[in-house]
């Protein structure tokens, strides 16, 4: 049996996850390393893996 796919999240659908939290302040994350890692693909685009979004969501709740 086939291993699930981590699906890939477009920045649009993590934003809806997050809710409240806009575009400009997503990638300003990103930028001081502050964000789940992320994946560039070959067109440029950015992809978030589910479980990288999960584990560094994780992260947040045992910084309380």
């Amino acid at each position: 049996m086939a291993a699930p796919r981590d699906e890939l999240l477009t920045i649009p659908e993590v934003l809806t996850e997050l809710r409240n939290v806009s575009k400009s302040t997503f990638y300003r994350w990103r930028q001081l390393k502050k964000g789940p890692k992320s994946l560039t693909l070959p067109n440029g685009s950015v992809r978030i893996k589910r479980s990288e979004l999960e584990r560094w969501k994780r992260t947040l709740e045992d910084a309380e």
